[in-house]
């Protein structure tokens, strides 16, 4: 019995698994999210919104949700990674949490969905995150 091809199948078929996983993540994601923010607006709609029927809303809407296959995934690993990288740090340095944190802040803070409001310039897009202003270095007056 070749233990290598048999290991080899093995390894291939793991990667497939990982790969299809990561598509059906980004697929739920890219169907329910925007339901799920269309449930969240119950006020009147403004004039100037992304919702709407014309077609440059739509293709906005499209290129958002297939933005999202590659985006979604990526800012995903680079979370998941952060996060290792930022316990790894907390580990080595003494458990200095200031030294974490700004791995984590970095890595998991950030946008992890585009919408169309990215696209036309209303909101910005934060592949790394931004650390949070009032850190607590300052007293709370």
């Amino acid at each position: 019995m070749n233990t290598y091809a048999s290991s080899a199948r093995l390894c291939v078929a793991s990667r497939f698994k990982l790969v299809a996983v990561c598509m059906l993540l980004a697929l739920c994601t890219v169907t329910m999210v925007p339901s799920a923010w269309s449930q969240e607006s119950t006020s009147v709609f403004s004039s100037g919104g992304t919702e709407g029927g014309n077609p440059s809303n739509a293709g906005l809407q499209v290129a958002a949700g297939i933005s999202n296959f590659v985006y979604f995934p990526a800012k995903l690993v680079f979370a998941i990674t952060g996060g290792i990288v930022g316990g790894f740090t907390y580990l080595f340095s003494g458990g200095n949490e200031h030294a974490a944190k700004s791995v984590w802040d970095t890595s998991l803070y950030g946008t992890y969905i585009l919408t169309p409001d990215h696209f036309q310039g209303n909101r910005p897009v934060r592949f790394l995150g931004v650390a949070d202003s009032n850190g607590g270095s300052e007293p709370v007056r």
